[in-house]
């Protein structure tokens, strides 16, 4: 009994918070949805850049190192 004990408590536990998580969670407002929204999409356009530009730096030194070769 106390291994089926130590299998189920877990479970249950994850149920519990479970619950507990969808209680607390609400539907977004229009200003909050719009400010996550606008923050979203500010982090795509910066790791767009930020990809970018690794990239712009790294062809032209990967073309040297393997173009020399």
């Amino acid at each position: 009994m106390d291994a089926v004990d130590s299998a189920v408590d877990p479970l249950r536990e994850f149920a519990k918070d479970s619950v507990r998580l969808v209680k607390r969670c609400h539907k977004p407002d229009r200003k909050e949805f719009t400010k996550v929204a606008f923050r979203t999409a500010i982090g795509f356009v910066v790791m767009g850049f930020v990809g970018f530009f690794v990239k712009l730096i790294f062809i032209p030194i990967n073309n040297i190192i393997v173009g020399s070769g």
